[in-house]
């Protein structure tokens, strides 16, 4: 039995179908009994807790013999890195805590970039008793704002009422200064880097033995929200291209020392050959489905080098597909419609793209399949569900 953390979303479900089409037997865990993975045809067991994961999983894991865990949420890979070793014979398929570590925090991995060769946008980390107004004042705008590690704030953030924001974006230095001042209550500034130009490119690695042992790349065509968010609708990219920066992509990763699968994150200007790194996300990522739909199977790669102990088959061909995520990619051209900011004649093409694309033979879906329709209509009841109890 092989036991996959986080059925919540189009994420574990990939995973349930990648390692369920192999005949595994599989557990499925989510957060609620509505999560999505729950209703896939490949699910034997499922388990619905929210709880910290020493209170349930050794007990899970001893009651039906688990031989696996896969995992893919930070919150997950956290609780599960410091488990390693009091699970018995079960193979916890996680990064371990400290190279974990070094892909949650920006820095550390603007460092390892930069060891190999890897341009990473400028940044400042606000800190206390700097002069705020001065270093704002020297940047040159616009800049992104985010958070260095996300999961060493949020609750030093929510004890003062705040949001965990993604990203934000300023124009000037009075926006910047703005933002950095809500988060004066907490003593705790985000990480300000400069804006880069151009397309989220994505390159895709499996490490396995300090080699990549499957690679994929995709980049993004719309994103929700619009600003920058999760990718909503992407394209696979052919392999022949962008081959240096993969083999750089490789090179960070084996720099860091990882272990399994990860993506690392870049915009690309085509007018200029540039990539800056953006981040590396060590796990299982938001749009794997297009992974999974072209041919490039992340789960099972991950399963088939470290329980298997197979790591010499041949990259697969892979196929030319696009994917979306039709809930946050309505959003996202409902956005662009109420943009009046926008030309009108760019909001009447993104609208027909976003039409034309549901008849795009290469298109296909993060939760919709054929092959494994419960969860889509899972999905369409949860969302009922909630909008009913919204309006009561």
């Amino acid at each position: 039995m092989i036991a996959v953390l986080g059925a919540d979303s189009p994420i574990g479900l990939t995973v349930i179908r990648e390692l369920g089409e192999r005949g595994l037997p599989l557990l499925a865990q989510g957060k609620t009994p509505q999560a999505l993975g729950r209703y896939s045809k490949h699910v034997k067991h499922f388990v619905g807790t929210s709880a910290p994961i020493a209170e349930w999983l050794p007990q899970l894991v001893a009651q039906h013999g688990i031989e696996a865990i896969l995992a893919y949420s930070e919150h997950h890979l956290l609780q599960l890195a410091a488990l390693k070793g009091a699970l018995g014979d079960c193979r916890v398929l996680v990064p371990d805590a400290g190279r974990l570590a070094t892909v949650l925090d920006k820095q550390r991995t603007f460092a390892a970039a930069a060891r190999v060769g890897i341009s990473v946008p400028a940044s400042w980390s606000p800190a206390l008793g700097e002069n705020f107004a001065e270093k704002a004042a020297a940047l040159a705008y616009p800049v992104a704002i985010k958070w260095p590690d996300p999961n060493d704030v949020a609750s030093a953030l929510a004890a003062q009422g705040l949001d965990l924001e993604k990203v934000e974006y300023a124009k000037s230095a009075q926006e910047l200064l703005a933002i950095l001042r809500r988060y004066d209550a907490v003593g705790l500034w985000p990480l300000v880097q400069t804006w880069c130009p151009g397309q989220g490119l994505g390159q895709m690695l499996h490490m396995h033995g300090g080699r990549a042992t499957l690679r994929f790349q995709h980049k993004r065509l719309r994103e929700w929200p619009p600003t920058g968010g999760v990718s909503s609708f992407c394209e696979a990219v052919p392999l022949d291209q962008h081959q240096a920066q993969m083999d750089l992509s490789e090179a960070l990763l084996r720099e860091i020392g990882w272990e399994g699968p990860a993506m690392v994150e870049y915009r690309h200007d085509p007018a200029t050959g540039s990539y800056w790194l953006m981040e590396i996300n060590g796990r299982f990522w938001g749009s794997i489905p297009l992974a999974y739909h072209a041919g490039a199977h992340f789960a099972w790669e991950t399963y088939r080098c470290r329980v298997l102990g197979q790591s010499d088959a041949a990259q697969p061909e892979l196929k030319s597909r696009r994917a979306r995520y039709v809930i946050p990619d309505s959003k996202h051209i409902v956005a662009i419609l109420r943009d009046s900011r926008l030309p009108l004649g760019r909001r009447l093409r993104a609208t027909i793209g976003f039409l034309a694309d549901f008849g795009d033979p290469r298109v296909r879906y993060y939760v919709w399949s054929w092959r494994d329709p419960k969860p889509f209509f899972g999905d369409m009841l949860a969302i009922v569900r909630r909008a009913l109890r919204r309006g009561s």
